[in-house]
């Protein structure tokens, strides 16, 4: 998910400086977000980037809940990585053709994949603290 953030954050700088360059925007013109919207217009990788630290906290949460009881399965291993490649799919979609579509699909199979994890998490820690 880190390097899905920084490939992201890479795309926006690129973009949006070369949108401000062709356009001659001052950076003073685009200091809040509403400013941004009326003045730039590939904004999907801004979308995205901001995508990013929504429904994947609750990814990085899990992770440390259960690195942090010693919990770290081949199951949560897998459900991980298919998080991961889900999200990377998300991201490629939204900063490139962005088809509403095609990225709400890896969108909801990715959210789907998150609350198995989650719900697999809650009965690990029910099965570990049952008397």
């Amino acid at each position: 998910m880190v390097a899905i953030v920084a490939v992201v954050a890479i795309r926006l700088f690129v973009v949006r400086l070369g949108e401000m360059r062709e356009k001659r925007i001052h950076p003073q013109e685009v200091a809040t977000s509403r400013q941004v919207a009326e003045r730039l217009q590939a904004l999907q990788a801004s979308d995205n980037f901001r995508n990013l630290f929504e429904v994947p906290v609750l990814f990085y949460a899990l992770c440390a809940l259960i690195i942090s009881i010693g919990q770290a399965s081949a199951f949560f291993a897998l459900g991980a990585w298919l998080f991961v490649l889900l999200r990377a799919g998300h991201s490629y979609i939204h900063c490139t053709y962005n088809n509403v579509t095609h990225r709400f699909a890896l969108f909801a199979a990715s959210s789907a994949v998150l609350l198995g994890l989650w719900i697999e998490f809650a009965f690990v820690v029910v099965r570990n603290h049952a008397p």
